[in-house]
């Protein structure tokens, strides 16, 4: 086992990688998760791939690449993640990550056909890449009634995800921040399905349990906030020990942009003091044993 089973990195956009990462690689990311909102658009990956590289050497790894947007509704999108598959390989990384899509305004199960039918393809093309596909648990402010973007947003739907696509190189792209604003407690729901978990998202939440108390959550109050790691209320030590006892390998890749504190100027600040708080929360330093 090494410290290094676990890496402790961030997300950058996809057209800003090549700038921005040789820039914040000295803070000591471990990872990077590079992004592409909707669609991919002009980038070209192969050149992306070959300067990020270049930028990283031998100090950090790609850990996912991915396209977020609609699949089962916008058939570009689906388009760019087939290429975003085709090409993954280029950055030395086997994930490709997003969001699963939806049929909006309509209940969840009723987006499954379409699941189905786009995703397929797309798994089975992972699978001839070596590639595995991560889905991320945000809900996008959709619900079971009516999803918005992403069906897989709640241990339900990835049951009925897993059942429609019963492959090994499909799994999660999962935080404790959107279970926590649904109100689920993470800790054994990460339990139950680390074995699913190919990749996470460093990103807690504040639950503002006055609020509640006092308004509910159909109020119009902000009942939970989005944290950066080491500001919430999530125990990261407990997190990584489980993440530890079940063999993961893999990533955690702070998200930001969404504190409401460490933001605009102080959004480097609030994420190196992430970096190190997961550091710490994976056991700090490494030191060898006696011989």
């Amino acid at each position: 086992m090494s410290q290094l089973d676990i890496r402790i990195g961030t997300l950058v956009s996809m057209d800003k990688a090549a700038s921005h990462i040789p820039q914040i690689l000295p803070h000591g990311f471990e990872s990077f998760a590079l992004t592409c909102w909707q669609e991919i658009g002009p980038i070209d990956l192969a050149t992306t791939a070959k300067q990020v590289l270049a930028a990283i050497g031998d100090n950090a790894v790609i850990s996912a690449v991915g396209v977020f947007g609609n699949p089962l509704q916008d058939p570009n999108c689906a388009k760019d993640i087939a290429r975003m598959i085709d090409s993954a390989r280029l950055f030395n990384c086997d994930i490709v990550n997003g969001f699963a899509g939806a049929i909006e305004g309509k209940p969840l199960p009723e987006s499954m056909p379409a699941f189905k039918k786009v995703w397929s393809d797309l798994v089975k093309r992972a699978q001839d890449n070596g590639v595995r596909i991560a889905f991320e648990n945000c809900d996008m402010a959709g619900t079971w009634e009516s999803p918005a973007w992403n069906i897989a947003h709640s241990p339900a739907a990835w049951e009925m995800i897993f059942n429609e696509l019963p492959f090994e190189n499909v799994g999660l792209e999962w935080e404790p921040c959107h279970q926590m604003c649904s109100l689920v407690d993470p800790i054994p729901q990460l339990r139950q399905w680390v074995k699913r978990i190919f990749h996470l998202h460093g990103k807690d939440a504040t639950i503002d349990w006055n609020t509640i108390g006092a308004y509910g959550i159909r109020g119009g109050k902000t009942y939970a906030y989005h944290r950066t790691p080491g500001f919430g209320d999530s125990n990261w030590t407990d997190i990584i020990s489980i993440l530890r006892m079940n063999k993961y390998i893999g990533a955690i890749d702070i998200e930001g942009f969404h504190d409401p504190v460490y933001r605009d100027e102080l959004e480097m600040t609030g994420q190196v003091y992430g970096l190190n708080y997961l550091k710490n929360c994976r056991g700090g330093d490494y030191i060898p044993n006696p011989k």
